[in-house]
Parts: C-alpha cells; structure tokens; sequence
C-alpha cells in the first residue's frame, strides 16, 4: 500500500471517529443560554442541572452504549467552562474519590478501579469519576504512587489518573491521559 493510499484510508476511518469524539478542550456550556448545552460536551453539565443543587455528587450510567459496566460520579457544582481536579476544594475532592471508591468496591469488590481522563482527551466539559471493574494486567503503567487514603490522591495538572487497590493502600497511576481505558467497558 502506497503512503498516499494508506492516507486516504486512515482519513477515511479516522476524521469521522474525531468528529464524534472530540475533546472538550473549548467549551462553551452556558447555563444562562440554553442553546448552547446542546453540544455534547455539555450533556453531564445538563444532567447535574437535574438534580438536587444541595447535593454534592450524584452517580449515573455512563449514557456510552460502548460502556454498559461503568457508572460516572459526577459533582453537581459546575462553575463554567472545563471544569478539572483542581477547581475543587480538597475537602470536595477527597469527599468524590471516596464515594467514587465506595461505590465502586460495591459494584466489583476488590477488583474495582476509578479513572479520570486528561484535559487532552476528555469529551465533557463537565468533571467525572469513571467506575468501573479494573482489567487485569495493567498495573505497571504510567507513574505510580501509593497512599494511604483518598484525601492523599494527588491533583493531576491537566493529566488524567486512575486508581486501583493493593491490599489497604491506594496505587494512583498519573501522568496518562486517556485513563479510563484501564476499567472493563
């Protein structure tokens, strides 16, 4: 096959899935201007209006026909635009990751696993937790580090992470971006 040849293919299969699947880097969610959560990337910031503003979190089935084994924790704040890790006060954060883990260690015991995609990769502009069954296999990669609780996960700058146990700690694997792939789908 000529390079020519395997361009057209690869634009061919490629351009549409990037269509579909583009990363929220710019979002434009604007809850005072409904037309504007129609994108996609704005489904998760139309669900949290959903629900109870007295409410810190909620979990719901990832809507992903491709993902029929993951729930998503989903903060009901939203303060505008990509909303990430660090926009949370410590106390919010180690309140998600531990009910994200709690949930999680419900729905798979002890072969459980959260992830949180990269700024890069993410398709909502909404923050989330992935929950899901953790695939064997996979524990060596990306940088590890190991804590004790949730209040000790670290604030990925931009990157994604995901968490796994090992007997009464926590392994965080950070530096990754797309880190929900490490979750059964």
């Amino acid at each position: 096959m000529t390079r020519m040849q395997w361009l057209k293919l690869f634009a061919l299969f490629m351009i549409p899935l990037w269509a579909i699947a583009q990363p929220a880097d710019s979002c434009l969610c604007d809850l005072a201007k409904p037309e504007t959560l129609k994108a996609r990337q704005c489904s998760l910031c139309v669900e949290a209006e959903k629900h109870p503003s007295d409410i810190p979190f909620f979990f719901v089935k990832d809507a992903s026909p491709r993902k029929p084994n993951r729930q998503l924790l989903v903060p009901r704040l939203y303060s505008g635009g990509m909303m990430e890790l660090k926009d949370l006060t410590p106390k919010q954060r180690t309140a998600m990751w531990t009910a994200a883990i709690a949930k999680s260690k419900e729905l798979w015991g002890d072969n459980w696993g959260v992830a949180t995609n990269g700024s890069k990769v993410r398709t909502q502009c909404h923050l989330h937790i992935h929950i899901g069954r953790l695939i064997q296999g996979l524990e060596k990669s990306g940088k590890i580090i190991v804590v004790d609780s949730p209040a000790q996960i670290p604030v990925p700058k931009g990157d994604g992470l995901w968490i796994h146990p090992r007997g009464k700690k926590l392994i965080v694997h950070v530096g990754e971006q797309a880190a929900e792939t490490v979750l059964l789908r």
